[in-house]
């Protein structure tokens, strides 16, 4: 007889873990637990220390909004400092996530990003707010005039590039054969275009899997053959090496989203057959692990990490 599951607050608990949108960033984790509970102090001196180093910024706006009461707590300190630029975006960022849940109005949040923009002009994180709100509500040209506002305020911001990476999977290919789909000429004009050691040198591997979700929807299942020929093809080959070569050498290990990246490259890597190298990107990974890739397509991503992971690492 097998043993019953475990409770609901146990899984849900078990995911929180090991999706936690944090990742690696243990002072967000630290000061995340305090402002959930209206210490925003903390919050305020983390921003303040973050500066105008915009991913990392990002990522911690994004991942403190995502909190319970978010709303609230950042507009009582907003009270307490009517001018301050963070506390606004702040409030702007959370605003977004409620919507985003269905918890709140898309038009609020999209006014109160506009709000925060204009205390601090230079600063994309608003418009990384409007085009999480466009990618869910708004139109294309809406949601590719706030990247362009991001990108010309951070010309290699993760987050964006991976949302528009996202988008433009979407779209059916022009020419009707999916090799030539616009979004891989995107994903290689971005990463041609970005330094050496920036982490968009990944992007053609995550457009290459955002394509395999969209496909993989539109047959209504993943079939064997499909998917093996989606990976083991010419450009996966040529994407994987490159991107898998260039991560070898790779030294910024402190960008705020690094594990997106090798959650990205290692699902790709064990779909291509290769789970030597997917292991050394699992023991990179470690409990940092990201809903996606591993929910595509349609899976429970806590499943199939954890059985792509035994599979590359040969546990049980």
């Amino acid at each position: 007889m097998s043993p019953p599951p475990p409770p609901l607050g146990r899984a849900r608990k078990r995911d929180a873990q090991l999706f936690d949108p944090a990742l690696c960033d243990t002072e967000l984790v630290g000061v995340r637990s305090q402002f959930t509970q209206g210490r925003w102090a903390k919050a305020r001196a983390l921003l303040v220390a973050t500066g105008d180093d915009w991913d990392r910024r990002g990522h911690r706006l994004v991942v403190l909004a995502e909190t319970p009461a978010a709303t609230a707590w950042a507009g009582e300190w907003l009270l307490a400092e009517p001018d301050s630029a963070d506390a606004a975006t702040l409030l702007a960022c959370a605003a977004v996530s409620s919507a985003l849940r269905g918890k709140g109005s898309p038009e609020a949040a999209d006014a109160a990003c506009r709000r925060a923009a204009a205390l601090l002009p230079a600063d994309p994180t608003p418009w990384l707010g409007l085009l999480m709100l466009a990618r869910a509500f708004g139109t294309e040209e809406e949601f590719s005039r706030h990247f362009d506002q991001v990108r010309a305020r951070h010309r290699e911001h993760h987050h964006a590039h991976h949302l528009m990476v996202a988008k433009l999977a979407e779209r059916a290919p022009a020419s009707g054969h999916d090799p030539l789909h616009e979004v891989y000429d995107f994903a290689a004009w971005a990463a041609e275009e970005s330094p050496a050691d920036s982490p968009l040198a990944v992007l053609p591997v995550i457009a290459h899997a955002e394509r395999f979700r969209v496909l993989a929807a539109a047959r209504g299942s993943a079939t064997t053959t499909a998917a093996a020929e989606h990976w083991t093809g010419r450009r996966a080959r040529q994407v994987l090496r490159s991107a898998f070569d260039w991560w070898l050498e790779w030294e910024r290990e402190d960008h705020p989203r690094n594990r997106v990246d090798l959650n990205f490259l290692a699902h790709a890597k064990l779909c291509e057959g290769r789970p030597a190298e997917a292991a050394a990107l699992f023991h990179r990974i470690g409990s940092h692990a990201t809903r996606a890739p591993w929910s595509y397509p349609d899976r429970d991503p806590h499943k199939a990490f954890l059985a792509a992971r035994s599979a590359a690492l040969g546990t049980a």
